[in-house]
């Protein structure tokens, strides 16, 4: 088990801080340490209170863990003036931490900045030439390079300028641009780029915290830095997407959805099962495409196909009973999960979906039921997204919840030439969505 210090200030609603490191270390098997250098009174709305922790105080902190336990890794945090950060930077060198991320806490949300010019160039000078490793988001990489950074291309020039402060490397964090959630990595000779899906979630109270403390325990734990700003990138999404929604502002991010994801599989595997095994009891067969049938269902958070389950082989049908060869497995449909996963961008409880014949006649079937039915057509796709395989289905999910104005009971598309018009059904869960097919075939053999 690695050993992870982390140097910062306490958050006494527990969303970032030294909570937020320790909750995040713990969950990814590290074992974390903390040297606290102010107090503060706050929760989702605000700061009520800081009280400082004296210099020395805070040196005899990192004195007694690193003398005693020693550290694999260390992450610092908010640092209030320069005479904390030179004492920081001196036990740093004094004990040799062989791996230090810096998170430079400068400025606030509300781009209010936090530190005095001072303690700015001193972070500057004493701190990220210890660096293994400094992740401003845009109004710190703003501040540390001395020019505004507003878009991607000044996120690069900015990453190669803070990286001849001495780190060794630079994260310039992307949360602050319009669309997906770019995050600019730079070793001094590479340029690399990680996105990720934008989120329509409030509660993100602690993300730079949590996610410098996701690095520092990947890197400490042997990962290179590709994989663990992947890694990284990865929990900090699922933390967002699962946030809590704790009190009157921005609640925390949810630092146990990285472990909620393996504890929740075979939940996901249960319940679609059990549905599908009910499915086949029911003479449906007329309902199935040509190009056979699938049922989804995502976990909690889903961020890719690999954490949708379904069946393995589609369900087939010999004259009207659906038929299944496998039980249902991750990773089994990237074609129903890419309808989920977009239906899961507008509402994350809509985890489930399945496809069934199309035919104006069902259409108008499902109309009669009190269905909402929303619909796409192909011959709108844009040329971009139709030369990327595998992306029809996400932007017709996409464009027809858009269109529509609010999550539909399903979604159909007249298909094209080579392409099958189908019916999607989506639904919270794999009950749900059944109960819908059950009451389209009651109606129709009615």
């Amino acid at each position: 088990m690695k050993r992870i210090l982390t140097i910062a200030g306490s958050d006494s609603g527990g969303g970032a801080g030294i909570q937020a490191d320790l909750k995040t270390i713990t969950v990814l098997g590290g074992y974390g340490m903390s040297a606290i250098t102010a107090l503060t009174a706050q929760n989702t709305v605000g700061v009520q209170g800081i009280h400082p922790v004296p210099v020395d105080f805070i040196k005899m902190q990192i004195e007694s863990v690193l003398s005693d336990y020693g550290a694999d890794g260390a992450k610092t945090g908010m640092l209030a003036t320069p005479d904390v950060v030179k004492a920081v930077a001196q036990q740093i060198k004094k004990f040799h931490i062989p791996l230090v991320v810096v998170d430079p806490v400068m400025v606030a949300k509300s781009g209010d900045v936090l530190l005095s010019k001072e303690a700015r160039d001193t972070i500057k000078e004493e701190l990220l030439p210890l660096a293994h490793l400094v992740t401003p988001n845009l109004p710190e990489a703003s501040e540390l390079c001395g020019f505004p950074v507003e878009d991607l291309e000044a996120m690069k020039k900015a990453a190669k300028k803070i990286h001849q402060l001495g780190p060794r490397h630079v994260l310039v964090k992307g949360g602050h641009l319009q669309g997906n959630a770019v995050d600019i990595l730079f070793d001094g000779k590479d340029v690399l780029t990680f996105d990720s899906p934008r989120l329509n979630n409030r509660n993100t109270h602690g993300t730079g915290c949590t996610f410098s403390a996701a690095l520092a325990t990947f890197l400490a734990q042997g990962f290179t830095m590709l994989e663990a700003t992947g890694k990284a990138k990865a929990f900090i999404t699922r933390a967002i997407a699962l946030g809590i929604d704790f009190g009157a502002g921005h609640g925390p991010t949810n630092h146990y959805a990285h472990v909620l994801r393996f504890k929740e599989r075979e939940d996901v595997l249960s319940q679609l099962r059990k549905v599908v095994q009910t499915i086949v009891r029911m003479p449906v067969g007329a309902l199935i495409p040509e190009i056979r049938s699938n049922l989804g269902f995502a976990l909690p958070g889903a961020l890719g196909p690999d954490e949708v389950a379904a069946v393995p082989g589609r369900i087939s049908q010999v004259d009207e009973w659906p038929l299944v060869y496998r039980d249902p497995a991750f990773g089994a449909s990237r074609h129903i999960a890419k309808v989920i996963l977009a239906a899961m961008k507008f509402d994350p409880d809509i985890r489930s979906a399945m496809d069934i014949r199309y035919s104006e006649q069902l259409v108008e079937l499902c109309r009669n039921l009190g269905f909402l039915v929303a619909s796409f057509d192909r011959k709108d796709e844009p040329t971009e997204v139709k030369e990327m395989e595998g992306s029809t289905l996400e932007w017709g999910t996409q464009r027809a919840i858009s269109d529509f104005g609010q999550i539909p009971d399903m979604i159909y598309d007249r298909g094209e030439v080579g392409k099958e018009p189908v019916i999607r059904i989506l639904g919270k869960t794999p009950e749900k969505v059944a109960e819908k097919l059950k009451a389209i075939w009651k109606a129709q053999v009615s």
